[in-house]
């Protein structure tokens, strides 16, 4: 039987998180510094220094990195509380692509990546990016479709490529570059870099529906650098494998963040509902706004079960990439739901800038494509039910 229970340490934690959001947090969303590419370097780093200030920052690094080391049930707490503003994982430092970063770097880099990497990351001393996604026709869904190469020339890689939709690309300091190592022995092949590296440049910002990601989404070129042969990261050959070690986990973060994010939705929505006066009667009073409201309440409940219930079975040492799926699926669908409904009832006043709740809408649409769009995510669920059937 599964044990949601959460030790009153943790629940503290999160209380404290909470706290600290509303207090120091959510007034800087209105901060000039915040652009439609995300929050500026000078603003994060003055959000990293507040939370620093609390012990908040990281909360999920070892303790070695300064962090608490949380389980994934812990960062499920916390990162939902962190997410009840847009800001707010900008500031604990537990926000995309970093975090994922920081599991995967803890989980596969040697001892001399992670003192070089590891620790300035978790201290927020650097920010980092994850080079996969290629345009049409390279990887995007299909890792197999992977454009990038590797070319072994002396002590040093010749990596080629171009990749987009690269988070955080403006301002980062490292990357971890995914290419096909040519030859036999070869493959797809994670690489560490430094952003400064002669022959790669950031070619431009996209503009895109989301602007809560410090240095936007980048197209990044790779022409002729030089990597390193010691920059590998883990071993030749060994990228798509240590691609799950990193989106299973990072897959259910995004919806523990954004769950926050639809909760803070949805407690806008409420209020208003709950004053707004029409036909003689508060819209809460209404039936069709007070079954919106109720159906917020269990999309809500229903996301964080699936996010404490994938979480669970990966303390337990379970890899749960098919639960991470469903979870994946279920909360980026049912909590934008929630963000529509809230839109809806706020009215002309959803459609503004007046409260956070247009931006949490956009932002969870988004959702529902980075990390695997649904289609695929259910391609994947399918293929897994069927060979557990064929199995039995």
């Amino acid at each position: 039987m599964v044990d949601f229970a959460i030790p009153p340490q943790l629940q503290d934690l999160g209380e404290q998180v909470r706290s600290f959001v509303r207090e120091q947090v959510i007034p800087y969303e209105k901060d000039p510094r915040l652009g439609p590419h995300g929050p500026t370097d000078e603003l994060r780093r003055e959000l990293n220094a507040l939370a620093d200030a609390r012990g908040l920052l990281a909360p999920q690094a070892a303790p070695r990195w300064g962090g608490k080391g949380l389980s994934h049930l812990g960062r499920a707490v916390v990162f939902e509380a962190a997410g009840y503003s847009p800001l707010g994982p900008i500031a604990l430092h537990c926000a995309a692509p970093d975090e994922g970063n920081m599991h995967l770097l803890e989980a596969v880099a040697s001892e001399a990546h992670k003192q070089r990497w590891l620790g300035p990351l978790c201290r927020a001393e650097i920010r980092s990016v994850f080079c996969m996604t290629e345009p049409h026709p390279g990887a995007g869904s299909d890792p197999g479709l992977l454009l990038a190469t590797a070319r072994r020339d002396g002590r040093d890689y010749v990596v080629n490529g171009r990749k987009w939709l690269i988070t955080g690309a403006t301002g980062a300091s490292l990357a971890i570059v995914m290419a096909n190592v040519e030859g036999e022995g070869g493959g797809p092949t994670m690489f560490l870099t430094d952003m400064a590296a002669a022959g790669i440049s950031v070619e431009r910002i996209l503009d895109t529906l989301d602007s809560s990601f410090t240095g936007g989404h980048g197209v990044v070129s790779f022409n002729d650098c030089r990597i390193p042969a010691d920059q590998v990261l883990g071993e030749v050959g060994k990228g798509l494998k240590y691609a799950q070690v990193r989106l299973a986990p990072a897959r259910l973060t995004h919806c523990m963040r954004w769950q926050g994010a639809a909760c803070r939705a949805h407690d806008i929505a409420l209020a208003y509902a709950g004053k707004r006066q029409a036909f003689g009667k508060t819209l809460g009073e209404h039936e069709g706004v007070g079954f919106m409201l109720a159906d917020n309440e269990i999309d809500l409940t229903m996301s964080r079960l699936a996010i404490w219930r994938t979480a669970w079975l990966l303390d337990q040492g379970q890899s749960a990439r098919h639960e991470s799926s469903v979870a994946k699926v279920f909360c980026s669908e049912a909590q934008f739901r929630v963000a529509d409904r809230c839109v809806q009832i706020l009215g002309g006043r959803g459609l503004t800038a007046d409260t956070v709740v247009e931006q949490v809408f956009r932002e969870i649409r988004a959702f529902r494509i980075y990390d695997g769009p649904s289609e695929v995510h259910r391609w994947a669920i399918a293929r897994s039910m069927l060979r557990k059937a064929r199995a039995e």
